[in-house]
């Protein structure tokens, strides 16, 4: 998914962190959040925010955004 491509790139540059596709079954897209995610107290801010925020704008068909 290059959207996911995308937010990695920018969340890699700005803040260390990565976002994978996991997975997607027609109604919710599992994603990997990686690097400096990882135990930071922040992850749910930048899933929900950044990441399911960006995606809900360019695919409003799904649902559900989580980490898997």
């Amino acid at each position: 998914m290059v959207l996911l491509e995308k937010l990695s790139a920018y969340v890699e540059q700005f803040h260390g962190g990565t976002v994978e596709f996991g997975s997607f079954d027609g109604k919710t897209l599992r994603v990997h959040l990686g690097g400096a995610c990882l135990n930071c107290p922040l992850l749910p801010s930048t899933l929900h925010g950044w990441v399911a925020g960006t995606v809900h704008q360019f695919f409003p068909g799904i649902e559900v955004v989580e980490e898997k």
